[in-house]
């Protein structure tokens, strides 16, 4: 897509959605009257409004390959798309559901996120999907598109976690290669809190977590994948209590964007296991420094149990996955 275009839809996706309309991609700004129960949660309401073609069609095994599957722009059901596949009363669970999943601070930014990066055509329309069923204890509502996937169990609207299956979130509002500041991306108040957790460091420590060679690679089935050694950058076992307590609290800030049990639920995961201990932090120089001004653009918390990488060029890329 080229520069106007990408600066045309965003100056749509907030103010007006009459270009994915046309395209009946317009599923975040209706409000439609989606039926809501006191027991069912958002999930399970849209599970039990599903035809059995349309549960064929979108919902697979508890064990299914695809659940640990992440990439920046994958769908689970290619052929199934949220506008074809679900009537106007599903599509608003289903955003309902998306929005649930996300701190009301940050709804709207994502979704303005999602809406821009289909691009305005139905053939990058999201699409969502289950692993298992009611009677599963993992039964999981996904969502997939360009630039999102996130997922919940689907038993309760109250976060437990990402159920130890990998999310992915990325954009790029205007330029592919973004500058330095990435204006309008809504992720990189991660990279500055990131960032702040360095500057707390010594010198000694921050040339520790410095490293010279290239990031991990993007390839879908490696990107997430934990090491057992080797680990680059500076081991968390190395620092103060205060620095690991800082630490653990700047990935509670990070995590900012989603909802607030699902924040409590990671972080206890983190404290609990005692996996601090057991992280490394790096950071990447040379081209992944934006504008080489020591502001890191790009870097990595990673431990045998823990991948979070976040990617800031040439755009914003980033990886979370966490054992559960």
């Amino acid at each position: 897509m080229n520069r106007m275009n990408r600066r045309n839809l965003i100056k749509t996706a907030g103010a007006s959605t009459a270009l994915l309309g046309m395209t009946g991609l317009d599923v975040f700004s209706r409000r439609g009257s989606a039926s809501e129960s006191k027991t069912d949660s958002l999930p399970m309401q849209l599970y039990k409004s599903m035809s059995d073609e349309q549960r064929q069609k979108v919902c697979l095994p508890a064990d299914h390959a695809k659940r640990q599957y992440v990439s920046n722009w994958w769908y689970i059901h290619p052929k199934h798309r949220i506008p074809g596949t679900f009537n106007e009363e599903q599509q608003q669970l289903i955003q309902n559901i998306f929005n649930s999943l996300h701190s009301p601070d940050y709804q709207a930014a994502v979704r303005k996120q999602v809406q821009i990066d289909q691009y305005g055509e139905l053939k990058n329309a999201p699409a969502v999907g289950f692993f298992g069923t009611p009677d599963d204890d993992d039964f999981e509502f996904l969502y997939t598109g360009h630039h999102v996937t996130r997922r919940c169990n689907a038993h309760g609207d109250r976060g437990q976690g990402f159920g130890g299956a990998p999310l992915f979130y990325g954009h790029f509002p205007d330029e592919f290669t973004e500058t330095k500041d990435h204006p309008g991306n809504p992720y990189w108040y991660q990279g500055k809190a990131f960032n702040r957790f360095v500057q707390a460091l010594d010198d000694k420590q921050q040339q520790q977590g410095l490293v010279s060679s290239n990031p991990r690679k993007e390839k879908p089935e490696t990107v997430v994948q934990k090491k057992t050694n080797g680990w680059e950058g500076l081991s968390c076992a190395e620092l103060s209590s205060d620095q690991q307590k800082l630490l653990v609290d700047t990935m509670g800030k990070m995590m900012a964007m989603f909802r607030q049990d699902d924040v409590t639920a990671t972080v206890e995961t983190i404290e609990k296991k005692g996996m601090v201990d057991q992280l490394h932090v790096s950071w990447y120089e040379g081209k992944f420094d934006i504008g080489s001004d020591k502001v890191w653009d790009t870097w990595q918390i990673e431990g045998p149990e823990m991948v979070w990488y976040f990617r800031g060029h040439p755009h914003i890329h980033s990886y979370f996955h966490l054992k559960s």
